[in-house]
């Protein structure tokens, strides 16, 4: 996304877990704290959860417990409500 393109904002912590999790990806703290450096996941899936109704699935998994969050397979992008910074993905069109 180009400068001029963002008409709200750069991306932010909500931005990339979005496009994320559309993009099919399984996400942990530690994906977050290594590619956006942010340290603020369960809060960002935790509005998406209950601000947008997102269909996010999580399980903690592996040796040091970790949890991990997913979009529900089939989700439609089309009909989720996004935050003000991600609603570039919005037009994006399809499904997850």
């Amino acid at each position: 996304m180009s400068k001029e393109d963002r008409f709200y904002s750069s991306p932010t912590q909500r931005f990339w877990v979005c496009h994320n999790l559309l993009a099919g990806r399984v996400l942990s703290t530690q994906d977050e704290i290594s590619e956006a450096k942010g340290w603020r996941l369960a809060a960002v899936i935790h509005a998406l959860k209950q601000e947008f109704d997102w269909p996010i699935h999580s399980e903690y998994r592996g040796r040091d417990n970790i949890k991990h969050y997913w979009l529900a397979p089939g989700t439609d992008r089309t009909r989720l409500k996004f935050p003000r910074s991600a609603m570039a993905l919005a037009t994006e069109g399809g499904e997850a």
